[in-house]
């Protein structure tokens, strides 16, 4: 199986700049970046889209792998998934993730046995982190470049070239 590292596009597909997020739904720094990226995309005018792609923190975060394995099952109700997993970064139990897909319109299982044909997807976000160079969360990427500013609005929109 070939898994797309581009799959979870927020934003337009077609925009001239690509923001790549290393995300741990368990991870509160994460969590706090969230409404961060999402006004800087949707601020952007269709000029920056954001591409996340998992990176579970397993060792610090117990439950970080099994909700990244629920919002690759949730499929096309990825980006509700994802929404609601950082609203409930601490409660993210298997009776909690089906609880949520059942919110976000998931018709499928997210859990147990179901979510595990979503172990590869996840893997190889996580593997393609390592290869460049993630060490911890949230990691941004600008057009394959490593960001190491602060994960603010205004920092960001300077890093992009946006006005604000």
């Amino acid at each position: 199986m070939t898994v797309d590292p581009d799959r979870h596009v927020y934003g337009a597909a077609d925009a001239p700049t690509t923001l790549v997020e290393y995300g741990d739904f368990e991870c509160p720094y994460c969590g706090a970046a969230k409404p961060v990226l999402r006004k800087l995309i949707d601020g952007s005018g269709g000029a920056v889209r954001l591409v996340y792609r998992h990176f579970p923190v397993f060792a610090k975060h117990p439950f970080a792998l099994t909700a990244a394995l629920a919002a690759e099952a949730a499929g096309d109700r990825f980006w509700a998934m994802h929404d609601l997993l950082f609203a409930n970064q601490d409660r993210l139990t298997d009776a909690d993730l089906a609880g949520y897909a059942k919110t976000a319109g998931v018709e499928v299982e997210v859990t147990g046995d179901a979510a595990q044909a979503y172990r590869e997807a996840v893997e190889a976000d996580y593997n393609q982190g390592v290869v460049e160079g993630v060490r911890g969360t949230p990691t941004l990427f600008v057009d394959g470049r490593l960001y190491q500013g602060r994960v603010e609005l205004n920092a960001l929109r300077a890093a992009l070239g946006l006005r604000r």
